[in-house]
């Protein structure tokens, strides 16, 4: 069967997405104004848990082994991570000293206070990336702040599948259930629980929805409905919250309260809108992103931490949208470099688990 390059496409376009948003939200909290960094989230990470959904069947040894793999391949990339970190603390506290190593991580803003500078090994904290508690990376934070996806990704992945497999008439109530949730959690935000629930709720629905769509296409006569719903919604949303809430977005995200989920429906229903319509016969720049997205994913992290640097030098000596511009594009570069290299320590790191395999089988 032919690869949907028009998953690989939307993959890509909501990656480039979630750099723009880590570059306005991360090291743009700076110099870049409150109202473009709420903009950023029109294009969220509710646009993966959508793809995953479209791409999802209800094959569950498939599914599994699926998320092994990426289990491995996190990893690999958090045992890399890791041993970056504490090497270049060694080489701060060995060429230089504590305080240059501290006046080097000021650059992030008191915000991400240091965790651990010592030329010891904090083997705890790898051994919380492996669980999946994301405790700071000191001179990489943004990685581990936008690894809350993966945790959640996880969870519903095996939900969902398990939910198409055993379930496949039920889809539906699942949806409805989900739906119902998210619902009297926000009507009763004392009950709102801790932990992943909140998010499951809200994403599986989107998983499940998006692979109901699976190979259909949202009718024509349609489109103009749906849209004017999300406008409605977004003006019951200004009129009941008040102006204010616009730039309460982003703490509505996490979990995902009324105001983000209203905000998040414009892009989920423009994917879905353009499934089966935008056809991409050749692959490109934006597929290519898209088929390598964990890599890039995983890239954007050190990247966005990366151009922090660049940041406090230039913020004060260009307008602000220049420099938005000039940091995202040289965002988009480092992350493309570094995913390329991602791929190659991921190859060397299933290289290495193969020939321990090997060695023990003999």
């Amino acid at each position: 069967m032919n690869r949907d390059l028009y998953i690989d496409f939307a993959k890509g376009m909501a990656t480039l997405s979630i750099i723009f948003i880590h570059t306005a939200f991360w090291s743009g909290q700076f110099y870049i104004p409150a109202e473009i960094r709420v903009f950023s989230l029109v294009f969220d990470v509710a646009l993966f848990y959508a793809l995953s959904g479209i791409t999802s069947g209800s094959n569950v040894e498939k599914t599994l082994y699926r998320l092994l793999k990426l289990q491995i391949t996190y990893m690999i990339f958090v045992t890399f991570l890791f041993f970056l970190d504490y090497f270049f603390k060694v080489f701060g506290l060995t060429f230089f000293s504590m305080e240059w190593l501290q006046s080097f991580y000021s650059t992030f803003g008191s915000k991400y206070a240091t965790t651990g500078v010592s030329d010891i090994p904090q083997w705890q904290n790898l051994g919380n990336w492996y669980l999946h508690q994301y405790t700071n990376a000191d001179t990489f934070p943004v990685v581990m702040g936008s690894f809350w996806y993966l945790k959640v990704y996880f969870i519903l992945a095996v939900f969902g599948v398990l939910i198409l497999r055993f379930f496949p008439r039920h889809v539906n109530w699942f949806i409805g259930l989900c739906l119902v949730l998210t619902l009297v959690f926000n009507i009763f935000p004392e009950i709102y629980p801790t932990g992943q629930v909140g998010y499951v709720a809200f994403y599986l629905a989107i998983f499940l929805i998006a692979n109901r769509m699976r190979g259909k296409k949202i009718p024509a006569k349609a489109i103009p409905v749906v849209y004017a719903a999300i406008a409605a919604a977004l003006i019951w949303m200004f009129w009941y919250y008040g102006s204010e809430i616009f730039y309460k977005i982003n703490k509505n995200k996490f979990p995902p309260k009324i105001p983000y989920i209203i905000w998040s429906l414009f892009s989920l229903t423009t994917l879905l809108v353009l499934y089966n319509r935008l056809k991409i016969t050749k692959e490109n720049f934006v597929t290519h992103i898209g088929k390598n997205a964990i890599f890039f994913y995983f890239a954007q992290g050190i990247s966005s931490s990366l151009v922090y640097f660049i940041v406090v030098a230039l913020k004060e000596n260009m307008s602000w949208w220049m420099l938005m511009i000039l940091i995202y594009i040289i965002n988009i570069i480092l992350a493309f470099i570094i995913a390329s290299g991602l791929k190659k320590v991921d190859d060397l790191g299933w290289k290495v688990l193969e020939f321990l395999r090997r060695k023990t089988a003999s």
